[in-house]
């Protein structure tokens, strides 16, 4: 059975939430993000975005996708737009709505965007979360798709760096601790081997993370402010106790004042991360 196309155009919210500074210390503990500034909860990690708005996508998925066939979902896509970075101490409305539904050789694509504004009412991450729901036979496309992040070999330079991250043997729990996402595939094993998987797998956010952080570091040592866009395509899970290697491309100028970078990332020799895109902007303070 499809998933409802009337669903699109759905929306959750608003609600409201603090980019608390002790929560971002623990979301910086548990993905292994080794800025001070991250540790401390003077600066917030990009992905942490997500947080606001998680609890309204899910809502959503879980709306739309029907309950027997949610064991099912795996994170395909995640694509982040700043306007500037988030603050910590300040606080955030959020609203989410179904993008869109669409068709694609592993089942069917459902994306939802989540905005997240300051207290003026002004945008300050926008986010497409795209989960697939392995399996389902779906041909109707409905709506407008998701924002394209796919860079040609040509539009990228050559290798700048292979950075490596350690992945914990007890990663997924603290990221859940962290994060809210309780989806039970990551923490449980045998959840997981019911569903098709090797066992927990690291969640997506958590690899995407890790990503960000070997960005920056081959960008040398660029704050966790300057991110104006990361984007990454889920390729394979990543298992506990094991590592992620991100291959960071050599980055091409854009807008004036900003650099590019693709990257894509390896774990137990199999690609994990494609299509990744980092867009950095000039140091903290001028944007």
């Amino acid at each position: 059975m499809p998933l409802p196309a009337d669903a699109v155009g759905r929306t959750a919210g608003p609600i409201t939430s603090e980019v608390d500074p002790d929560r971002v210390k623990a979301y910086a503990a548990a993905t292994n993000d080794d800025h001070v500034e991250c540790q401390s909860g003077q600066a917030v990690p990009p992905v942490f975005g997500v947080t606001p708005s998680w609890d309204l996508v899910m809502d959503l998925v879980q709306g739309v996708v029907p309950l027997d066939l949610q064991v099912m979902i795996v994170h395909g896509w995640q694509d982040m737009h700043f306007a500037r970075a988030l603050r910590p101490g300040e606080v955030l409305s959020s609203r989410a709505e179904v993008h869109s539904i669409r068709a694609n050789r592993l089942g069917t694509e459902l994306v939802v965007r989540a905005t997240s504004s300051d207290s003026a009412g002004v945008p300050v991450v926008d986010i497409y979360t795209t989960t697939v729901v392995r399996g389902l036979v779906d041909d109707a496309d409905t709506g407008p798709g998701r924002p394209v992040h796919v860079l040609a070999r040509e539009e990228r330079g050559a290798k700048l760096a292979d950075v490596v991250r350690d992945v914990d043997v007890d990663q997924t729990y603290r990221y859940r601790d962290a994060s809210g996402d309780t989806m039970p595939i990551h923490v449980d094993a045998e959840l997981a081997r019911r569903v098709g998987l090797p066992g927990i797998i690291i969640h997506g956010l958590c690899t995407m993370a890790m990503c960000g952080q070997a960005v920056l570091q081959a960008a040398g040592g660029a704050h966790p402010s300057e991110v104006r866009r990361l984007a990454v395509r889920f390729t394979r899970p990543v298992l506990p106790a094991s590592q992620l290697v991100v291959s960071v491309f050599e980055p091409v100028p854009v807008d004036g004042t900003g650099r590019r970078f693709a990257f894509e990332a390896k774990s137990r020799a199999k690609v994990v991360v494609k299509d990744g895109l980092a867009v950095l902007g000039p140091p903290r303070g001028e944007w």
